[in-house]
């Protein structure tokens, strides 16, 4: 561990607080940083057209000679996802779990086009187990097993120069998880005896009483319904939930069914996880998603991606009748393993309609137990307080629906008010002689990802989506010669605006307008064609306004005669 010239400790988050994804962490001392996790999150409705959101590097790649290294605590899409974008900046070491790694060495690939051998050549992709300690510079950083809604997840017990920080990663406490792993408390309370600086807390659930279900609750339940269902079952739930997708295959099993999968990222994520040991399939239980056509109703399972009613993801398009291999018919059982994430409930409530719509049965949160939380709810997030018994706490992966009711309850739980850092993203707060202070920001902000653009679609062009998804367009075509004279329009044609054929005056009228405005005008003026398309939006725009009260996008074009 090298030696650090002072015992000062900055804590910055570019991402994961105030908000639920995009998770990133930096921890800086002396001239040494490491990032925790490097997450991504989807768009929201006032995002058209954009695939990813994932988190503003700049302050990274300003200072990418400091960096360590990137510790990741899980495998879901908010923690590793940003990584084929943000590796190709930094290439600094990463560091996680075994199935954490085959998923980020998948995305890596499917971003890159590469083959495997390649990956690991250009990229330093490290395997660690919770018994491995790493040293990064002043870092020494120690892991501890958590349970959560994906296999092999950690939290981190780093040892810097202003003190001991706990990082708990996404977790729960659960007493009976499917692979039999159980969260090791054990550590932290040896983490508890040497006086915690800071804890680092995900709050996801720190609104809600009392404990999370194990997930085991859920196999119980797939048990009794797969007991009585006598048709087509088709699951949807998280891909990267791999314990779901065991209890799914445990029941089909049980009761004589044959499983075939449905969406890219279900089908990538059984293939790393079964070949990594996370999942185990019986011999002949998989099929291909066309074989299901041929194999009588009440001996298939589909397990599908959709659970949160993304427009292009399978189950949506079952719903729609409109995909290509699976179509939704009467007798069919559809089981919705997952809750909302917030933002999704309207796509999601729109997709379970159009299944009762068909005929199919939908057994979804209102029906029991098919789905648990991944994340602690209040006395598991009491227990962590207790055992590690920190001074300063951070709440962390949770909007301020979440931090809120965390800040409440360490404070209940003994720890000073002033203490509770309700951090936002992009703060420096600075740890020093056990006292915390915020020290100024750096730049933070939401990258949008577009096909292959990554932050070419900014604010005006968002503005712009926005508007053309809501009031239209209307394009004015002129022909003008070199001198400046308008040789033929103006003409009118719109998009999403009006009906053209029912508002023929209203065109007639737009275009006398801007024809007798360029009549006062000096021709000579139109050589410059920024000042001839300015005259009409100016004539335009208020007239569209006033009799129609929209304001689409005016796009004047004018064609060089």
């Amino acid at each position: 561990m090298s030696i650090c010239s002072n015992k000062r400790l900055s804590v910055i988050s570019l991402g994961g607080v105030t908000e639920i994804g995009k998770n990133i962490l930096c921890l800086e001392a002396d001239d040494d940083i490491i990032i925790i996790d490097a997450g991504l999150k989807f768009p929201d409705e006032s995002m058209p057209g954009v695939d990813l959101v994932i988190p503003n590097i700049t302050y990274l790649k300003k200072n990418r000679d400091k960096i360590k290294g990137i510790i990741l605590t899980h495998g879901h899409e908010d923690h590793i996802g940003a990584l084929p974008f943000i590796l190709p900046e930094l290439n600094v070491p990463v560091y996680g779990t075994l199935l954490t790694m085959g998923l980020v060495e998948r995305k890596l690939l499917d971003r890159t086009k590469s083959k495997t051998q390649d990956i690991k050549k250009k990229f330093s992709l490290n395997v660690i187990t919770s018994e491995d300690k790493l040293e990064l510079g002043c870092f020494k950083v120690n892991f501890f097993r958590v349970n959560h809604s994906i296999p092999d997840g950690v939290g981190l017990a780093i040892e810097t120069p202003a003190g001991l920080v706990v990082h708990t990663g996404d977790f729960k406490i659960d007493q009976t998880p499917v692979d039999g792993k159980v969260m090791e408390l054990s550590k932290l309370a040896q983490y508890g005896e040497r006086e915690v600086l800071l804890l680092i807390c995900d709050t996801t659930n720190a609104q809600r009483e009392g404990y999370t279900l194990s997930e085991k609750a859920v196999g119980i339940t797939f048990m009794d319904v797969f007991a009585r269902l006598k048709g087509r079952i088709i699951v949807t739930t998280f891909a990267s939930n791999v314990h779901r997708l065991q209890q799914v295959i445990n029941a089909a099993a049980e009761y004589g069914r044959k499983v075939a999968l449905s969406g890219r990222s279900m089908v990538g994520v059984t293939e790393v996880a079964s070949k990594l040991g996370y999942l185990h399939i019986p011999d002949d239980m998989l099929i291909e998603i066309d074989e299901a056509k041929s194999i009588p109703d009440n001996q298939v399972v589909i397990v599908t991606t959709g659970s949160q009613g993304e427009p292009t993801a399978a189950l949506t398009r079952m719903a729609q009748q409109s995909h290509r291999q699976v179509q939704i018919k009467r007798g069919d059982a559809v089981i919705v393993s997952a809750n909302p994430i917030p933002g999704n409930e309207r796509l999601v409530a729109r997709t379970i309609d159009s299944l009762f719509r068909i005929g199919a049965e939908v057994i979804y949160s209102v029906d029991g137990t098919v789905h648990v939380s991944g994340h602690a709810s209040k006395e598991e997030i009491k227990t962590i307080i207790n055992l590690v018994k920190p001074k300063y706490v951070l709440p962390f992966h949770g909007e301020y629906k979440h931090m809120a009711p965390f800040a409440k309850l360490a404070v209940e739980m003994g720890i000073k008010k002033e203490h509770v850092i309700n951090a936002q993203r992009g703060e420096r707060w600075d740890f020093h002689n056990q006292e915390a202070t915020l020290a100024g920001t750096v730049p933070v902000g939401e990258v949008l990802v577009d096909g292959l653009g990554v932050g070419d679609v900014g604010n005006i062009v968002l503005h712009d989506r926005q508007v053309l998804s809501a009031e239209g367009v209307v394009v004015v075509v002129l022909a003008v010669n070199r001198n400046g004279n308008i040789l033929a329009g103006p003409d009118i044609v719109s998009r999403g605006f009006v009906y053209i054929q029912e508002n023929k005056d209203f065109m007639n009228k737009a275009k006398y307008l801007i024809t007798e405005e360029l009549k006062k005008r000096d021709a000579s003026k139109f050589k410059n064609w920024s000042f001839l398309k300015e005259v009409v939006i100016e004539v335009l725009s208020p007239f569209i306004y006033q009799h129609i009260g929209r304001r689409p996008v005016i796009l004047p074009i004018i064609i060089d005669c």
